[in-house]
């Protein structure tokens, strides 16, 4: 970080529900980065409905959103979208049980300008959305690159790049 700089405001959001099989991959990579990353990042886990995030990313000079995502992809595929220089496709990020979700709350906030400097969506492709706990092993064998991608960052960020 630069001398004389306050560090910035870093926000994970983990979004899922842990009890729809791989849906819940946000929530376990926030748990993760959440012990990695606590001295630089708040790491919350949210349901993900939309107007509760706008909410949550208010004053957030950086923000990462990790979700599960169903867009026809080989299951375990990691996307990154920068939110602020493209729209999330909405029919990727459909996973949501929330009519509201993240690719209509990205879209609000670039009608709002209520962005943060930084919005990146992280989303990893899910195989199965059924109810129970534990992913899948494509989605779990992933979780390991979206932590050390999100890891890294963060902390570029963090350091001002």
């Amino acid at each position: 970080m630069p001398p004389g700089t306050s560090p910035p405001r870093i926000l994970i959001l983990g979004i899922g529900n842990a009890y729809r099989s791989d849906d819940a991959v946000g929530l376990i990579v926030a748990r993760r980065l959440r012990h990695e990353l606590s001295d630089v990042a708040e790491v919350r886990e949210v349901s993900g409905e939309g107007t509760a995030l706008l909410e949550l990313w208010t004053g957030a000079d950086a923000v990462i959103v990790i979700d599960a995502i169903q867009s026809g992809s080989a299951p375990g595929t990691v996307h990154r979208f920068d939110a602020r220089s493209q729209p999330i496709p909405a029919a990727s990020v459909r996973s949501s049980t929330h009519a509201f979700g993240v690719a209509e709350a990205v879209a609000l906030a670039r009608t709002l300008q209520q962005f943060p400097s930084r919005l990146v969506v992280y989303g990893i492709e899910g195989k199965n959305f059924a109810p129970g706990v534990g992913l899948s092993p494509e989605v779990d064998r992933s979780v390991e690159e979206l932590v050390a991608r999100v890891r890294q960052e963060v902390t570029n960020w963090y350091r001002g790049g």
